[in-house]
């Protein structure tokens, strides 16, 4: 066999050529995995929002957007009346009405952004129990609460959403009273306004949606046989997790663009590749068939001539996955009225390590088995 310094010592010939290998590979295996990480970024993240003891409660005929369902605001009260099972939190119903309201926001200074702005009351935070205040207090009249990924939303610096500063909404200036986390689910790029307030700004009379919390041992068809018997509500009940079920099946057809556009890009370096080693492997075509003659094996050079490809793609994709584990793990991509955080887990390490061999080996084979065919009096005479 030839030795695996011959591979390297050959890719050092030309360090331009190498130079071109490393990097469109690194571009390559950074595309996938990126698509990767976004798509299951998406899914933890509605996947974590959704709490399987939680339904939402919308208007008949709106269970695919909670923006455009209307629900009468009576409806709290008649719920913690008639629905037993419900979580009782300080001896009150765990109800809570809600507007959901997408609209324009933004500093005082700066380009307002679309985003999605909740109304909401005290009970809130005992629905809603991955939320969790990190600073200041619950939205007052002219006050806003904001998640700590609304900055990514909203295109500004974290320092334009401290506590204290002005969000231009709706020909109104709102203070930020608070912000909030929510581990891993899309509520952190929420921002929250007082459901009175929020209701005044918008004209509405009606409410988006009602949030409830089952207790121990509380059941969703209790739920569900009250929106079916009281029809003159109009109503329709959907467990929290089977609504953000909904929402990710319904961004599956963005995923899959995603994967589409890496793949055609992987296939434009792979023909790429394929033009770099057809003229490199050509110019040495006397040196392998040197080899040949001295008593090497066509399948042993081939070994080696691979090597050479693969160590060319996997610096390349070392670089990238270091790249991406340094400057990507953990950051949030705004995506509609969402973010969603990249997460660069071992599924999608393993995978950037994948693609890169496969583009080592699909690069490099075609032309080299092309040289090493070429009946050896031809190839050394040229």
């Amino acid at each position: 066999m030839l030795p695996l310094g011959y591979a390297s010592r050959n890719l050092l010939r030309s360090p331009g050529r190498l130079a071109q290998l490393v990097i469109g590979s690194g571009l390559v295996v950074a595309l996938i995995c990126l698509a990767a990480a976004f798509d299951t970024g998406m899914a933890k993240g509605l996947a974590a929002t959704g709490d399987p003891r939680n339904v939402i409660i919308l208007g008949a005929g709106s269970e695919d957007s909670v923006e455009r369902s209307e629900v009468s605001a009576a409806t709290p009260g008649i719920i913690a009346a008639s629905v037993a099972g419900l979580a009782r939190i300080g001896g009150e119903a765990a109800v809570s009405p809600e507007v959901v309201y997408n609209g324009l926001i933004g500093p005082a200074d700066g380009a307002p952004a679309r985003a999605l702005i909740r109304g909401i009351t005290p009970m809130a935070l005992a629905v809603h129990r991955s939320v969790r205040l990190i600073e200041g207090h619950l939205p007052g009249p002219d006050e806003v609460l904001v998640g700590v990924r609304a900055a990514t939303l909203l295109g500004c610096a974290d320092s334009d959403l401290a506590v204290g500063k002005e969000l231009h909404f709706e020909d109104r200036s709102l203070r930020i009273s608070g912000r909030f986390i929510a581990p891993g689910s899309v509520l952190e790029a929420e921002l929250w306004m007082d459901l009175g307030d929020l209701m005044t700004a918008t004209r509405r009379t009606t409410l988006s949606s009602v949030v409830v919390r089952l207790g121990e041992g509380g059941d969703f068809g209790e739920i569900d046989l009250f929106c079916a018997t009281r029809l003159d509500l109009e109503l329709v009940a959907l467990a929290e997790d089977a609504y953000y079920d909904k929402l990710d099946a319904f961004f599956a057809p963005i995923a899959l663009m995603t994967w589409i556009t890496a793949a055609l890009v992987a296939a434009g370096a792979i023909f790429g590749g394929l033009n770099t080693y057809y003229a490199a492997f050509a110019a040495r075509m006397a040196e392998l068939a040197t080899l040949q003659a001295v008593g090497f094996r066509r399948w042993m050079i081939l070994i080696s001539l691979v090597q050479e490809g693969i160590l060319a793609t996997i610096l390349g994709t070392l670089v990238a996955l270091t790249a991406l584990m340094v400057g990507c793990d953990g950051l949030g991509v705004s995506f509609s009225t969402f973010v969603f955080t990249l997460s660069i887990g071992d599924d999608v390490l393993l995978l950037g390590l994948a693609s890169g061999l496969t583009l080592g080996l699909l690069g490099t084979l075609p032309p080299a088995w092309r040289c090493l065919t070429t009946p050896l009096p031809k190839a050394l005479a040229g």
